[in-house]
């Protein structure tokens, strides 16, 4: 693993501001979810996927547009460097926290690969689903061939899909090792793969702390984020690499190579 960039080590100090933040963040969070969650319940549906505006499906418009907003709430100012490319595209991507797939449903439409316990949490498992999540229950090889089926069909189809090829979140201190067999769907569909490094605060100095560590539960993790301080989220689109012939080894080595670089630089 290359470590990132941290916070200098400092004896801590009380966060006197962390209950004012909370007091003003979360009657906004919850109205988000009272309020915006059922008016998007009529929209993302077949009849949203058929409504296009500016070229963009009404539907993927209104995740895109929930997406950032949640981001806002939770103190997070995204910040996009470089061009999601269109298509039949895989995207992977460093794995932090549940807040990755909301920077990077602000930014494009695509279909995550999740771990099958996010459709059971309140408001992120109702979203996923109709964010087209892919997903896939962990130790079941029978899930992952059909995980890996579904992804090749939509890539070839012309449809994004997306991945953490660290298969789970880390303590954002570095990247982790990327498993080679996630990338088998864009090698069987001939589609690029676009690697997406995701930094939280300035030169990655808020990695450690947005990170869902394994001591915490969803619940715990979203409320512990409601109080952090303010940050700004890069989401940083790479450059698209093809499938060659050294095969999804050397595909899943590349893209993790630029995703470090690009957590460097």
């Amino acid at each position: 693993m290359v470590a990132m960039p941290n916070r200098v080590n400092a004896i801590p100090r009380r966060d006197h501001w962390r209950p004012l933040r909370i007091a003003w963040r979360l009657p906004q969070v919850l109205a988000h979810v009272l309020v915006a969650l059922p008016l998007m319940a009529l929209v993302v549906n077949a009849l949203g996927a058929r409504i296009t505006l500016g070229g963009l499906r009404w539907d993927h418009r209104v995740i895109r547009w929930w997406s950032a907003r949640t981001a806002r709430l939770f103190g997070i100012r995204i910040k996009a460097i470089g061009t999601a490319v269109p298509g039949g595209v895989m995207f992977v991507a460093n794995h932090i926290n549940w807040l990755d797939i909301v920077l990077l449903h602000s930014q494009h439409m695509m279909g995550f690969v999740a771990k099958a316990e996010i459709a059971h949490w309140p408001l992120i498992g109702w979203l996923a689903t109709r964010a087209e999540t892919i997903y896939h229950a962990r130790g079941s090889a029978d899930s992952l061939n059909g995980v890996m089926h579904q992804m090749a069909e939509r890539l070839m189809a012309g449809r994004a899909v997306a991945a953490f090829p660290e298969g789970r979140t880390n303590a954002g201190a570095a990247v982790g090792t990327f498993h080679a067999r996630i990338f088998q769907p864009a090698i069987s569909a001939a589609a690029l793969v676009q690697p997406v490094a995701l930094r939280y605060g300035e030169r990655g100095t808020a990695q450690t702390v947005i990170a869902f560590t394994a001591t915490e539960n969803f619940m715990s993790n979203l409320m512990r984020l409601i109080g952090e301080p303010t940050c700004v989220a890069e989401v940083h689109f790479l450059e698209p690499v093809a499938p060659s012939a050294g095969g999804r080894r050397q595909l899943a080595q590349l893209c993790r190579s630029r995703i470090e670089a690009a957590m460097r630089s």
